[in-house]
């Protein structure tokens, strides 16, 4: 290639980092596959993480979404996270499963975790799976849908070792992660309901993509290190000349949700993903990243036959609450009651119609990191064109 084609492709991808970007979410999830078929990962993972990053986007959770790519991308060239790794089983009494990721990607390791989940509740009724040492999960909703398609209840929390982004309730210290948890309960005949929520007030990708021109997080999603509660996200960074905000050593904090009540959940998350699976938690003990995952599953049908007098079972009481919820009367008329999950499902049917839309940085990080994954200029040049 010449040197005018190279100058002229970084031009045409520079140019598209210039105003938001508007891109088919198959593209979209072509484009991030081919970025990591440039790392160590193999097509297959490459594949899953695409797939993965741009689920989330299309449920409207852009925090776990394709901004992640460029730190990925990172995490693998530094060793943090590892390409293409197996699962690893360390205790097996039945019901009761510890796995090991092996610091692999979230988007291998987390699935064989959850599909091993699914396998055994199916088998006895129910199962609790411990994952400890995994890559960065993703979106956990993801999990919860996954086990809610196989017709089963679960419940997931998790933590991030090493991960210090959020202040207890009164603090202005950091002395917790993120630590989302996702619930989901499938329902025969209807979408399943699920619920995923971090338990600080906005996850920290989404501090991110407002750092990088998407949406503002909320007044009072972080506090400063001067005690100050603020909604500017630039006080969970630090900033270094050439260098990704770092969010690990930035002056301020993000907030729990819900106060005292969010603060004490995210807690949970550090003892039962982070110390019961052997994770490691946010405090002084680790230094290595990674994510701990601790679920339950429980099969309704299993449960159905034990009891055998619920009137219409499992499936009847559900639907017959769930149509006496979406019943109660709206606060305004023009905005009706919803239950988890449905604004993700309104999200994703509207992106896969209209595109995803990208805010410029948001693009220009992800092209960033397809630079240093060693993806031609060409290629991404093309995936400009193909957004614009």
């Amino acid at each position: 290639m010449s040197e005018t084609r190279t100058t002229n492709d970084a031009a045409t991808a520079d140019a598209a980092a210039d105003q938001p970007v508007v891109i088919d979410h198959e593209r979209l999830a072509g484009f991030i596959a081919e970025i990591f078929r440039h790392t160590a990962c193999s097509d297959a993972e490459a594949e899953r993480i695409g797939a993965s990053l741009v689920g989330a986007n299309l449920a409207g959770h852009d925090s776990h979404g394709v901004i992640r790519s460029a730190l990925y991308v990172e995490l693998l060239a530094n060793g943090v996270q590892l390409a293409d790794q197996e699962i690893k089983v360390l205790i097996d009494s039945g019901s009761l499963m510890l796995v090991d990721g092996q610091y692999g990607m979230g988007q291998t390791v987390g699935p064989a975790a959850v599909a091993l989940g699914i396998e055994r509740c199916k088998e006895l009724g129910t199962a609790i799976v411990g994952l400890r040492n995994a890559g960065h999960l993703g979106r956990i909703g993801e999990y919860a849908e996954m086990a809610a398609a196989q017709g089963l209840v679960s419940v997931h929390f998790v933590n991030v070792a090493n991960s210090r982004l959020v202040a207890p309730f009164g603090a202005k210290e950091r002395r917790m992660g993120t630590n989302p948890c996702a619930y989901g309960a499938p329902v025969a005949g209807r979408r399943p309901v699920i619920h995923d929520f971090a338990t600080s007030v906005v996850a920290e990708g989404k501090a991110m993509v407002a750092l990088h021109g998407g949406p503002a997080v909320p007044e009072n999603a972080l506090v400063s290190a001067d005690g100050e509660i603020t909604g500017d996200p630039r006080v969970l960074y630090s900033f270094a000349d050439g260098q990704r905000p770092d969010s690990t050593d930035g002056p301020g904090s993000l907030r729990a949700m819900g106060e005292h009540k969010g603060s004490g959940i995210s807690v949970m998350c550090e003892l039962l993903a982070g110390a019961l699976t052997g994770t490691g938690t946010a405090g002084p003990r680790r230094v290595r990243f990674a994510n701990g995952m601790l679920s339950v599953y429980v099969d309704p049908a299993q449960i159905d036959a034990a009891v055998g007098e619920a009137d219409d079972g499992y499936n009847g009481i559900a639907a017959d609450y769930l149509d006496w919820f979406y019943d109660a009367a709206a606060i305004d008329p023009d905005q009706p009651v919803k239950l988890p999950g449905d604004v993700e499902h309104e999200r994703r049917q509207h992106r896969k119609a209209n595109g995803i839309t990208l805010p410029a940085e948001t693009w220009a990080s992800i092209c960033s990191g397809a630079r240093a994954a060693g993806v031609p200029e060409a290629t991404i040049a093309a995936a400009a064109e193909q957004a614009l």
